[in-house]
């Protein structure tokens, strides 16, 4: 669309520093080491130290987060790729399902950013890789990196809710213990 702007938060700063994982899936790699690379500038402009992993494709985006959130202790996570219509309806499956398993992800409190480009053809994909024009990679860390800004801001965890561990004990209010 002709003259339309669009408007970018200016990035959020910490007081603690922030780890970021950057999962990307590199099926198509010059689309994916240009938005690697504008994951990389955002998050090392905002403070962010990163690591970066690998996965076959789309479809394990979010599985492979999933398992990073749960066992490591990375506060925010990056997601990348880049999904081609072909011939087939393999297209819709994969940005189906991988957008869904990263808003789920989303939704129960991950701090990430999809950045999984969803194109017709390799020339919309690259110009929205592009660090210097759409830089898609940067606009997902960027997001990751307000959403690790809110929940900082909202306290994050609220505490444990459920059942305890056999043999805890807890502190009752008259200040005695029990099992």
């Amino acid at each position: 669309m002709a003259g339309a702007s669009h408007y970018t938060l200016p990035l959020p700063s910490f007081e603690k520093p922030v780890k970021a994982l950057i999962v990307v899936a590199p099926y198509y790699r010059d689309i994916a080491d240009d938005m690697i690379a504008g994951a990389k500038a955002t998050l090392e402009e905002a403070g962010a130290s990163w690591e970066l992993i690998e996965v076959p494709g789309a479809l394990e985006v979010p599985a492979a987060i999933s398992q990073a959130w749960r066992m490591t202790n990375f506060d925010a996570f990056v997601a990348l790729g880049c999904v081609i219509r072909g011939e087939t309806t393999h297209y819709d499956t994969v940005c189906n399902d991988s957008s869904r398993g990263l808003t789920l992800l989303s939704l129960q409190g991950c701090c990430l950013g999809n950045g999984i480009l969803t194109v017709e053809n390799h020339e919309q994909a690259a110009v929205r890789a592009n660090p210097t024009d759409q830089n898609k990679g940067g606009g997902a860390a960027a997001a990751a990196l307000h959403l690790v800004a809110l929940q900082r801001k909202w306290g994050g965890s609220k505490g444990s809710i459920g059942f305890r561990p056999l043999g805890e004990t807890i502190q009752l209010a008259e200040g005695s213990a029990k099992a």
